[in-house]
């Protein structure tokens, strides 16, 4: 890449961040009525008027507003938006009786499920740490601190490690299977180690630093191949392998069986959640201003089974998921995991310096900015076929918000402008 294609990549970038992306989100999603956002929007980016607010989304919004206004963006309008969404989710969604965040509710703040999922929480963390840092306004890390300190009273599995993910509202464990209780995730724990890198950001204490450190050991101890160096998705309580099942409470759209098993479910491996686990723990790193030395090899064999299985060379894009040791299951392509592997391809290339992993931020940029983005809409289509046909539709729902878009137009931004060549 010359300075010239450098230009190129920002300015596209930019330009689809700044008249396309939070244009849509800025001209939508407030909820002027009730309080909080609107989440839910058809292929035209119509308010589908679904009777719901789901904590994930709003959570999410909180964080992209803020994010995007910390990074220089949207010159003070998107710090006000912000503080709407954050003064609803206290108002609305916080347990005055039991603490912690409920998970779903409707329009007007009427809780419709009031189960504490972990998930949720993390992205409690991640958001509300990353508002304060962008506004300075306290009540953000004040909450962050509130349900870190739940997690560690509450889910922390001091026999075997980890966080126990799905409980009750009063913060009773739920039963095994689908419920969630005798199960722990990649997701959860990793979503957990970007909301604990945030939190110590913000709060610059000991205990934050040392709960991250304890969770990025614990992922690549228990939660990666031992040999790929690859994420595995679901564990029994004691890190045995569980297949992938789905969960009563549905925090994603993954594909399943009719009976809520998952294809190859003991032997799959997301090229997405790979590589964003990859580009995360860099982030942690630098926050705790620790050597990337020693975690070198798992950093390059994340980046490196992403190239060697998940890229699609003849039809740009990136693949959902495959084998561990090699092979494609899924050749669809959903928006997050393109949004992840652009970010974490300009990290691998900054940290290793391959010319491949330049490729393949060229070919997702590509398939994203032909196929992907419905530009005179402003989003991206959620789920494609391998040759770039949209199979689902919507603009927005509870999972596909504004997080994992946002998110990769500002850090590609960050991680270009310190590009030289």
């Amino acid at each position: 890449m010359n300075n010239q294609e450098k230009d190129f990549y920002l300015d596209s970038s930019k330009n689809h961040l700044t008249n396309e992306l939070l244009p849509f989100w800025t001209k939508r999603c407030v909820d002027e009525k009730n309080g909080g956002y609107l989440t839910n929007f058809d292929t035209e980016g119509k308010d589908t008027g679904l009777d719901e607010k789901s904590f994930l989304a709003q959570a999410r919004t909180i964080y992209t507003l803020s994010s995007a206004h910390r990074a220089g963006y949207g010159k003070g309008e998107l710090m006000a938006i912000a503080k709407h969404g954050v003064d609803f989710i206290i108002d609305k969604f916080w347990d005055q009786e039991n603490g912690g965040f409920f998970w779903l509710s409707d329009r007007a703040g009427n809780i419709l499920i009031d189960q504490k999922i972990i998930y949720g929480h993390s992205f409690a963390i991640y958001s509300l740490s990353e508002y304060t840092l962008a506004t300075g306004d306290s009540r953000g890390l004040e909450y962050a601190e509130k349900v870190f300190d739940l997690l560690q009273k509450y889910c922390a599995d001091t026999h075997y490690g980890g966080y126990f993910e799905m409980f009750s509202k009063d913060w009773k464990l739920n039963g095994p299977g689908s419920a969630g209780g005798d199960r722990k995730t990649l997701d959860v724990h990793m979503h957990l180690m970007e909301a604990f890198t945030t939190l110590y950001e913000c709060s610059g204490k000991e205990i934050h630093k040392r709960k991250l450190q304890e969770i990025i050991a614990l992922i690549i101890d228990k939660i990666l191949h031992p040999e790929y160096k690859t994420g595995i998705p679901q564990f029994y309580a004691d890190w045995k392998i569980a297949p992938q099942i789905k969960f009563d409470i549905v925090w994603g759209w993954d594909r399943f069986t009719e009976d809520g098993a998952k294809a190859s479910s003991e032997d799959n491996t997301s090229y997405g959640h790979n590589v964003e686990f990859a580009w995360l723990l860099l982030h942690a790193l630098d926050i705790m201003e620790v050597s990337y030395k020693d975690y070198l090899p798992i950093l390059l064999k994340s980046f490196e089974h992403c190239i060697a299985d998940g890229v699609d060379w003849e039809n740009g894009g990136i693949y959902v998921e495959g084998s561990h040791a090699g092979g494609v299951y899924d050749r669809e392509k959903e928006f997050w995991q393109q949004a992840e592997v652009l970010i974490g391809m300009l990290d691998a290339y900054r940290i290793f310096g391959k010319k491949e992993y330049l490729d393949t931020y060229k070919n997702v940029h590509k398939f994203l900015f032909d196929k992907m983005i419905k530009h005179e809409v402003g989003e991206w289509w959620p789920l494609m076929t391998r040759k770039g046909e949209p199979i689902w539709k919507h603009m927005s729902h509870n999972w596909k918000v504004n997080y994992h878009t946002v998110r990769a137009m500002v850090q590609s931004i960050i991680r270009l402008e310190k590009m030289n060549f």
